[in-house]
């Protein structure tokens, strides 16, 4: 009989201690049945990053010539103004602004050099997607400062030249990467 509970006794502690070692899911599933994962994606692998800058690099080199007083990411804003539920929110209408703007740029002689950043933040955005699906009519709207700024977005492509939206987002692609997308992957980096 003792053997039988010490037999017990081990196995209960080795199933906890199984139990214990797991990771914790962080990702929570939405009503479309996907599961909203963005935390993945606080920290960007170094070939991403060289992709990112040689990308960013030729945008720049591309850009010279162009003068835009237009400031659609001002430097003031920041998501942590946000509340948290509304953070993957302008970040997903800021990555899907920004895909278009650089879908634009990559029929031209860029191309080969924005296809892996491209590719990362099609990843990124899809993923981010799963997080900011159709809230029920029950759910918090947009207002405040996310409203501003989403329509801000929303009506930027038509207030503006493309050069002006192509510099603009140029110059607020690695604080996307940086800022932006660290603060919604995980909220003790937000800033």
């Amino acid at each position: 009989m003792a053997v039988a509970w010490c037999l017990v006794l081990v196995l209960v502690a080795a199933g906890l201690g199984l139990a214990g070692a797991s990771p914790v899911p962080t990702s929570m599933p939405t009503s479309a049945g996907r599961s909203c994962n963005i935390g993945k994606f606080k920290s960007l692998l170094p070939t991403e990053w060289k992709a990112f800058k040689k990308a960013k690099d030729a945008l720049e080199n591309s850009l010279k010539n162009q003068s835009c007083s237009f400031s659609l990411f001002p430097r003031n804003w920041k998501l942590t103004e946000l509340q948290v539920w509304e953070r993957p929110m302008a970040l997903e209408a800021e990555l899907a602004l920004t895909l278009k703007v650089l879908e634009t740029k990559a029929d031209s002689s860029l191309g080969d050099i924005l296809d892996q950043p491209l590719h990362t933040l099609r990843h990124i955005h899809s993923e981010l997607q799963a997080c900011v699906s159709p809230q029920p009519t029950a759910s918090p709207r947009p207002h405040g400062r996310l409203h501003h700024w989403l329509h801000r977005l929303q009506k930027a492509p038509k207030k503006v030249s493309q050069d002006c939206l192509e510099s603009t987002v140029t110059f607020n692609l690695f604080r996307l990467l940086t800022r932006d997308l660290k603060c919604v992957a995980r909220e003790d980096l937000c800033v």
